[in-house]
């Protein structure tokens, strides 16, 4: 039911049917509590295309694109290049890394002290950073404040989603899972409608709409202090009397004996790898890594966090005007929350696969569609776009990101967390965390450049590379629904026509465990 490890997310130890597990009022409210940090990230994730869309932000801190933005409200010609400042996107993607190097410290805190205090300093982590970013007097100071926010990313990213996997019963492995990712869209929407207020007060909204950051990140603080810390982490620290009692509570019944051997188990396995990147590098483990790094790059190449970074810029760049680019974003934060919201619930039912392939279709299709409408439309010349031509493309764009909320976005953290073996499990996610932050910090310092110099073009880019990760899906990608994790060698890799020839029986024996 449970399963051990030190990196970021962990996926659960499939156990008998005839388990006596329950899903306890206890689990669910440890589960909400911690994830909360999905609404920290997501709200960051939406805060930052809104502020730098607002005119009293720009006029203080990135006066050149203020400039910009003033002259092309009177002069009619392409606005595409209008957001295009390295300043402006080393505002946002200074976040992310940050968050790459914190994840190395984080790996090491969540070993050593526990998924509940590494929750607790991401808390603290993203109060310093609102505190800096919300009273910002220069360029620096929001520079700053955005590196610590970095950090909290980087430390709830290692351990939240690994707090969730390990308190998961198997029977609700991947919605579960997800319920960090549903967070994140929350907070996405959330923040979108903040901005949508905050724009209209002048001239400090835009520090009311960094500052309520701040709102998730106490809840966090609080809920990761009131919650106890997992079975897993405590019996890996050597409290085992505690790990049982809290065990217990968790499964609602004093009949944990198969959970415990489990988790006892694991962790004997894991504690025998001592160099586990080195491990990861051997032959029987390409798999796993190759399908981790490449869902991290293909997740990026999406283009969806292109959208969620600049969507208010976007719109504006698209011909929309500035509180319609406002109002649209809000609804494209609320097709992302219910969209999520389906990939909860077909995940464990439909299967991985044929989400990410149906995904495929509807975002190559819906991207081709605002290429062309775009292309069409010449908006160098013609000025802002017509009501009739911005519903269409916002129809579009939603369409886009719905595909994305149930395929992409959900399952690009969760296939790699079922495919690595345990004794890898540490080392593998951290590649996995590190690749998806990299690239998320290369497309937010790329996207406004692209979108100046591809203009519409960068949407036939992203639709590129959406055919090439659908055809990865098909050939490469094996379906793990409903595969014990500790089968996936034998019944995943063993069986895929191309995977198979590397994999091997060189594995760490598992022994019989007696439960103290």
């Amino acid at each position: 039911m449970w399963r051990s490890g030190g990196g970021y997310p962990v996926e659960p130890l499939e156990v008998s049917m005839d388990s006596e597990a329950k899903i306890t009022p206890i689990l669910i409210i440890s589960c909400l509590m911690v994830a909360t940090a999905g609404l920290v990230f997501g709200y960051d994730l939406g805060n930052s295309g809104g502020v730098t869309s607002m005119d009293d932000f720009l006029k203080k801190f990135f006066h050149s694109v203020y400039v910009r933005k003033i002259e092309h409200n009177y002069v009619q010609k392409s606005k595409y290049c209008i957001f295009n400042s390295q300043t402006l996107q080393v505002f946002t993607s200074s976040l992310y890394l940050a968050g790459i190097i914190a994840t190395f410290f984080a790996s090491y805190t969540t070993r050593h002290l526990g998924r509940k205090l590494t929750i607790v300093a991401a808390g603290f982590f993203f109060i310093i950073g609102v505190i800096f970013g919300a009273a910002a007097q220069n360029l620096g100071m929001l520079i700053i404040g955005r590196i610590f926010l970095g950090c909290g990313v980087g430390f709830a990213n290692q351990a939240v989603p690994l707090f969730l996997s390990e308190v998961a019963p198997a029977k609700i492995r991947g919605g579960l899972n997800i319920l960090f990712q549903l967070n994140v869209t929350v907070g996405i929407l959330f923040a979108y409608l903040v901005n949508y207020g905050a724009a209209k007060i002048h001239p400090w909204g835009w520090r009311l709409s960094v500052g309520a950051t701040g709102i998730p990140a106490f809840v966090l603080i609080l809920g990761a202090l009131v919650v106890d810390d997992t079975p897993t982490s405590l019996i890996e620290r050597g409290c085992l009397q505690e790990g049982k009692a809290v065990l217990k509570k968790l499964c609602g019944t004093d009949n944990i004996e198969s959970e415990l051997k489990e988790i006892i188990e694991a962790t004997r396995v894991a504690q025998q790898v001592k160099r586990p990147f080195r491990e990861l590098l051997k032959r029987h483990n390409r798999p796993p890594l190759v399908i981790a790094i490449f869902l991290q790059i293909f997740q990026q190449l999406t283009g969806m966090n292109a959208i969620l970074f600049y969507s208010p810029v976007l719109f504006i760049s698209l011909g929309l005007g500035n509180d319609a680019s406002l109002y649209a974003t809000v609804i494209l934060g609320s097709v992302f929350v219910l969209a999520t919201l389906v990939s909860i619930y077909f995940v464990d039912e439909a299967g991985r696969r044929l989400l990410l392939l149906e995904a495929g279709v509807q975002m190559f299709v819906s991207l081709v569609m605002i290429t062309a409408v775009l292309r069409w439309h010449v908006i160098g010349k013609s000025g802002n776009l017509s009501h009739g031509t911005a519903l269409i493309l916002v129809v579009l764009i939603c369409t886009f990101v719905a595909a994305y909320a149930w395929s992409w976005g959900p399952l690009g953290w969760l296939i790699p967390s079922e495919v690595f073996q345990l004794e890898t499990r540490s080392a593998g996610q951290s590649v996995t965390v590190c690749v998806n932050l990299l690239f998320t910090f290369l497309i937010a310092q790329a996207s406004l450049s692209m979108l100046c110099h591809l203009q519409y073009g960068i949407f036939a880019f992203f639709s590129g590379w959406v055919v090439v990760m659908t055809v990865f899906v098909y050939f490469f990608l094996p379906e793990t629904e409903n595969v014990p994790i500790e089968d996936i060698s034998d019944k995943v890799w063993k069986n895929h026509w191309f995977w198979k020839r590397f994999i091997d029986d060189d594995r760490i024996p598992k022994t019989s465990v007696i439960v103290p």
